[in-house]
């Protein structure tokens, strides 16, 4: 099973959020709808969804790796339940 930490955004420097930001913004496979968007731009998405609570910073210690889901998968995966 994995060892799943949800980390707050404010435990990390403003350095490094806006560096995994920046890094899951521009991963292959990010959809942001029809229109292209500048990496500054999808930061400022991320940022705002992860502020208001509909995203959140996940870790996982097992393969020391993290992510941003939405809320509802976090929980889910949080409380030891697999994603269908």
């Amino acid at each position: 099973m994995a060892d799943l930490l949800e980390i707050p955004p404010a435990r990390l420097s403003a350095e490094a959020l806006a560096a995994l930001l920046e890094e899951f913004a521009s991963r292959d496979g990010t959809d942001y709808g029809d229109r292209e968007l500048s990496i500054a731009a999808k930061v400022q998405q991320l940022r705002a969804q992860l502020d208001s609570g509909a995203l959140a910073l996940l870790y996982d210690g097992d393969s020391e790796t993290w992510d941003l889901l939405p809320r509802d998968s976090a929980s889910v995966l949080l409380s030891g339940g697999v994603l269908s």
